[in-house]
């Protein structure tokens, strides 16, 4: 048999499960072809894997990529850790169906949810689209570096059907609203959506303050809305629920996790929602899991999404930093990293700061953690770690040493403030229930806030090789066959005689992370966080060489997947 690629001798761990085994990997165009002893051949190009893990590509189910995928068709970060396949339109928020003339209205909206800044999605982006359809059809065309598909979203469906007035939350859908809605999505499901997204978090708001279209309403809408899921039995649902009242007070985890069973039930499709620990809420992720785990005994398809890690919100010193409320530091606003740095190098002007910076107390700061220049990412934490031990045991105060730490690391230290999954106990048990599915990553999203989107690396590395949480076959089963096989994506997520050859070579036990870094590279010179890992000899995409040691090759064989393929 002639074969394209051949690799050799690695340790093949297939996505399903299954025991890890030595095999050779025979590749022919973009499909696995063979496995096994495969004798020298002629002509193919080899990889020598021995010593290296051999895995599926992973899918990322949850990222908003929506619009970064018109200008980096490289989609990073997710393409430095072992992705090859994502899925867009998490949370209802997508960029169709859209009005003509309505693209500042959507971009800010993204904007405001998801931290994309509007200025970049509107310049990166032709917007020469209405329907859901013609939306994917703009995707297709660009050049990708991944694959990807994508959810139609509640949030502009009901923009596009009843404008702004979507957001009052007494809004209430009439029944042809409902059916136009409900149009729509069928159509966008015949033209390959993936499925259904929803916005119920409370955390999800247009720029003036409101909550996102769909927070308030009565979920019997949702039902309508879907309809057409359950008769073409394609496609799945997605959302980001809402756990507690207003007020921060009792929980709604009984009300949300019943509606969203009986949807699931009634249109026969899965359903997955975003699932975090929140010390304020107490124990309310293990009260989800509980009922998801009953729910699905009597017919739903419940699957809590989760991610392996705390969900921090990140300070650098080249974009926001723990000391921007000082008057003084307001000066250095628009300046680069090296004019920031030579500005505090200045013995009055730090003093300044220093002074200025008085009321910081170490007691506000016990919860903010210093992630070194010098050390691999790490996002587990001892109290040694905090801002406040350090503040403490240098005989300092909190703005004199977070000042010290910017020179001596020449702006790269980072702070991390934790504010989702703070317990390690409470990852452990999302990370183990059987009901849990791997997502969260939020690529694309946060620009300058958070960096998720390096999740498989620390998931592999941190939870199942040192830790040993997870078999290293579940660990990717996780984020490989498992994910596949929920959103849809065929002949994906395994590697088997048959599948489409997306692959990692991955030297597992030099696997690690870099520490985020701010990069100005989004349309209009835009900052956000990017995130790169060692031990990623080699991804393949659709059977080229994609990535090489954490560098582009230039190849673009990424797809769009549709839900009709």
């Amino acid at each position: 048999m002639a074969f394209d690629l051949v690799i050799r001798d690695g340790m093949l761990v297939d996505g399903t499960g299954s025991p890890a085994r030595r095999a050779d990997i025979g590749i022919s165009g973009d499909r696995v072809v063979e496995i096994g002893s495969i004798p020298q051949t002629n002509g193919a190009r080899v990889i020598n894997a021995d010593g290296r893990i051999v895995t599926p590509g992973f899918v990322d189910i949850h990222s908003h990529l929506d619009a970064q995928v018109g200008w980096d068709p490289t989609m990073s970060s997710s393409c430095w850790h072992g992705i090859t396949s994502t899925v867009m339109g998490n949370c209802g928020m997508t960029f169709a169906p859209i009005r003509p003339g309505d693209a500042e209205l959507l971009a800010t909206a993204m904007e405001s949810v998801e931290d994309i800044p509007a200025s970049s999605i509107l310049q990166g982006l032709s917007w020469e689209w209405e329907s859901y359809s013609e939306y994917l059809d703009m995707v297709a065309a660009l050049p990708l570096g991944l694959n990807t598909g994508g959810y139609v979203g509640d949030v502009a469906l009901r923009l596009y059907v009843a404008g702004e007035a979507s957001c009052e939350p007494d809004f209430a859908a009439s029944p042809a609203q409902l059916g136009e809605m409900a149009a729509l999505v069928e159509q966008a499901m015949q033209a390959g959506a993936l499925g259904y997204s929803i916005s119920r978090s409370l955390f999800h708001r247009v720029p003036d303050g409101r909550n996102v279209p769909g927070t308030w309403s009565d979920p019997s809408e949702f039902f309508a809305i879907a309809e057409s899921l359950g008769r073409l039995q394609r496609g799945v649902l997605e959302s980001a629920p809402r756990y507690n009242e207003v007020d921060g007070s009792g929980s709604r985890v009984a009300e949300e996790l019943t509606w969203m069973a009986e949807l699931s039930r009634s249109t026969g499709r899965p359903f997955c929602f975003n699932l975090q620990q929140i010390n304020s809420l107490g124990n309310h992720y293990r009260e989800v899991i509980e009922r998801s785990q009953a729910a699905n005994a009597t017919g739903a398809q419940l699957r809590p999404q989760i991610t392996p890690r705390s969900v921090g919100v990140l300070f650098s010193f080249a974009a926001n930093t723990i000391i921007d409320d000082l008057p003084s530091f307001s000066r250095l606003a628009g300046l680069t990293l090296p004019e920031r740095l030579n500005a505090i190098r200045d013995s009055e002007f730090r003093a300044q700061l220093i002074a200025e910076g008085a009321h910081k107390t170490p007691e506000g700061y016990e919860t903010m953690y210093l992630m070194r220049s010098e050390a691999p990412a790490t996002y587990e934490y001892a109290p040694e770690d905090s801002i406040a031990h350090l503040a403490r045991i240098s005989h300092k105060t909190v703005v004199e040493m977070y000042l010290d730490e910017m020179l001596a690391s020449e702006g790269k230290s980072l702070v991390n403030w934790p504010v989702m999954n703070q317990r390690s106990d409470a990852l452990e048990e999302m990370i183990s229930a059987d009901v849990t599915i791997m997502g969260l990553a939020d690529a694309g999203a946060h620009a300058t806030q958070i960096m998720d989107a390096s999740q498989p690396t620390y998931f592999l590395s941190h939870w199942a090789r040192d830790k040993g949480l997870i078999s290293l076959e579940q660990a990717v089963r996780a984020l490989s066959g498992d994910t596949a096989e929920f959103i849809g994506y065929r002949d994906r997520g395994t590697v088997e005689v048959g599948s489409f050859a997306d692959i990692n070579i991955i030297d597992y036990e030099n696997l690690s992370l870099e520490l985020p870094e701010i990069v100005r590279d989004f349309p209009g010179n835009a900052p956000r966080f990017i995130q790169r890992a060692h031990g990623f000899d080699a991804t393949i995409v659709n059977g080229e060489v994609f990535m090489d040691h954490g560098e582009h090759t230039g190849s673009l064989s990424g797809r769009v997947l549709r839900s009709t393929d």
